[in-house]
């Protein structure tokens, strides 16, 4: 699950106690609002605004020797010549794991998610892509699906030729979820291979799952019973193992648009462009999908923290999903800036990824 909600009182009589990772009440109090305001503006945090805010009865020239004290500790950093501070994302983590206060949904909130949810009359992928761009309105950020992998009737496979060396693996399921891949075929391959690649497979796949057309299919290729040439083996081959292993079957982004906003340093934007073609890798489905399932719940990732992207300034927050049988089939979240809204996108998530599972047992 998410991060306990952590009181953080002042010091009965002023007096330093212990608190989250070695700070006293007072120190994590001033670090605490200073996160809370810099998620709200954006902006540098200074000692008059905490003075302001905090109902300690510090004034502003306390309020920066604590700020001294915590950027000395990594946790905040002054940017430029500006007279507040930001937090590190060191600072951010501290936040999260242990000062991050956040509430319960309302129930008029739990129905309306519910209803965005809803699968009445769509296709699974449709359902899953309208709550990855509910995610994304609701986070001011990208919203992030690894849908399921198909696992029950195939009704239909296509090869598409993309060009030299490249074709697009078209699979559609009996419930009508259409899954796309891209892999690379061998040089020169006639366009007769990939007709005759379908063909086949469609002929295997008649009312069998993906697995088990995977497992006739290589006992005919291993003993011979295939009379498909070599090329187009290989291209069966390699057609079949792009969906070979667990993991989730595609990865669904809404909102990408929304990390593009307020950037006006060419590198950023050139940073952001990559993240957006490393999420087009499916080795990326799979490294979410683990990712999601390293807890029980919501994981929170900041910065380079899920080793997905190394770019500052953003963050990720996923959660996984269950089918019937409690088993871990897909993963949802957001990824945005730091200064996402952690009390309101955590629950959000959380709440999100329960509605999936439920729909799907």
């Amino acid at each position: 699950m998410y991060p306990p909600k952590v009181p953080i009182a002042p010091p009965p009589g002023g007096a330093a106690g212990a608190s989250v990772a070695g700070l006293d009440n007072r120190s994590a109090a001033i670090l605490r609002e200073l996160v809370e305001i810099y998620v709200m503006t954006g902006e540098p945090v200074g000692s008059r605004t905490l003075s302001r805010r905090l109902p300690l009865g510090l004034s502003p020239a306390s309020i920066r020797n604590v700020m001294a004290d915590l950027e000395e500790a990594g946790f905040l950093y002054a940017p430029h010549t500006s007279a507040g501070r930001l937090p590190t994302e060191r600072g951010l983590r501290l936040f999260v794991d242990g000062l991050l206060e956040f509430g319960d949904l309302g129930e008029q909130e739990r129905s309306d998610i519910a209803a965005r949810c809803a699968a009445s009359g769509r296709s699974l992928q449709d359902t899953l892509a309208e709550a990855g761009q509910m995610l994304s309105g609701l986070a001011g950020a990208a919203g992030l699906v690894v849908a399921p992998k198909s696992e029950g009737a195939i009704r239909h496979i296509e090869f598409v030729a993309l060009g030299p060396g490249r074709a697009l693996v078209v699979l559609v399921g009996a419930d009508g979820q259409v899954e796309n891949r891209v892999i690379e075929v061998p040089a020169g391959l006639p366009p007769s291979a990939l007709a005759q690649a379908s063909n086949y497979l469609n002929a295997q796949l008649h009312g069998r799952s993906l697995d088990e057309a995977r497992s006739k299919v290589s006992e005919d290729i291993a003993a011979n019973r295939t009379a498909l040439d070599a090329l187009t083996t290989q291209v069966v081959e390699s057609g079949l193992a792009t969906w070979s292993g667990g993991g989730g079957g595609s990865l669904i982004v809404r909102g990408q648009a929304r990390l593009l906003e307020n950037l006006d340093q060419l590198a950023r934007v050139q940073e952001i462009q990559a993240l957006f073609e490393r999420l087009e890798a499916q080795e990326t489905v799979l490294r979410l999908l683990e990712l999601a399932q390293r807890g029980q719940g919501v994981q929170i990732f900041i910065g380079a923290e899920s080793g997905l992207f190394n770019t500052a300034g953003l963050s990720m927050v996923v959660a996984p999903f269950r089918n019937g049988q409690e088993r871990i089939v897909g993963a949802i979240g957001v990824i945005g800036p730091t200064r996402i809204n952690y009390g309101r996108v955590i629950p959000v998530v959380d709440y999100t990824a329960r509605v999936i599972g439920r729909l799907l047992g």
